[in-house]
């Protein structure tokens, strides 16, 4: 992480919006909006409190795996008054199978949204890396369903919550059939989300950065810039192929991306976990 992050994670105000979104993923109890607590719109301030949360997180054994991007539709930025998108912290026990069961519970206030994941077999640590860096360094592709969550009360939030939240990351299930890029093109895949066999969300590559793969670059990009560069082995998940829906109990939720294949996730009716 940058420099200046690093510095802004010793502030006190910082410090107390990362306590306050980890006490709240910590005992399932939404929290008020961190904004309140931090610079209007700063941005900086809010990935150090995500950066605080990181540390906390990894030094507790929790793995990271991956990152994830957000806000990539246009339209999402343009509402939440931003021009780039935002990112977030993947962890191994946030991946779920293809087709397992979670429970209602398992992350707070959830939604889904359909997305491609990139799996990487190489590093990337070049200034301004390029697609065709990202080509390269990629294994294969996946379908994917996002999770989202948010530990912020009633989704009550701007980007600074988000960010702070860890991009309102929840969990993630991928696929099991990889792809090679080279059987795709992921700007024209096409997408379609169902809820037991109901049609609720549809969407293509291009509604993710006008391609997932800039999505990538621009994670790759700003990973190079705070010292930290993407890994062979990393999971990016690119962005929402369509729009993000609420879920509820009972339901399984598949999407199908052209070229990629199906991936499926299913919610308890109560709040056991069937594996």
């Amino acid at each position: 992480m940058t420099d200046k992050i690093k510095q802004l994670s010793e502030r006190e105000d910082i410090i107390n919006a990362a306590k306050n979104i980890r006490t709240a993923y910590q005992q399932g109890v939404p929290c008020e909006p961190v904004r309140d607590l931090l610079p209007e719109q700063c941005l900086d301030s809010a990935y150090a409190v995500q950066y605080i949360n990181s540390q906390y997180w990894q030094k507790a054994g929790r793995r990271t795996v991956g990152v994830k991007a957000g806000l990539t539709s246009k339209s999402v930025q343009k509402q939440l008054g931003v021009e780039q998108p935002d990112f977030g912290v993947l962890y191994a026990d946030m991946f779920i199978g293809d087709g397992e069961t979670v429970a209602l519970d398992a992350i707070m206030q959830p939604k889904v949204e359909a997305e491609i994941a990139l799996v990487l077999k190489a590093d990337i640590d070049v200034n301004n890396p390029t697609v065709v860096d990202i080509i390269n360094a990629t294994a294969y592709a996946l379908p994917a369903i996002e999770i989202v969550g948010s530990r912020i009360a009633d989704w009550n939030i701007n980007i600074v919550d988000t960010i702070a939240d860890n991009a309102s990351s929840g969990l993630f299930v991928l696929g099991s059939k990889p792809v090679a890029l080279d059987d795709l093109d992921l700007r024209l895949c096409g997408m379609v989300m169902e809820r037991r066999g109901e049609q609720i969300s549809t969407g293509a590559g291009q509604a993710c950065l006008g391609n997932p793969l800039n999505a990538a670059v621009w994670l790759a990009k700003t990973f190079v810039e705070n010292g930290a560069p993407l890994k062979a082995g990393d999971i990016l998940l690119t962005g929402a192929l369509g729009p993000m829906v609420a879920v509820q109990p009972g339901d399984t939720i598949e999407t199908r991306i052209s070229g990629l294949g199906t991936v499926r996730v299913a919610f308890a009716a109560d709040n056991s976990k069937d594996n």
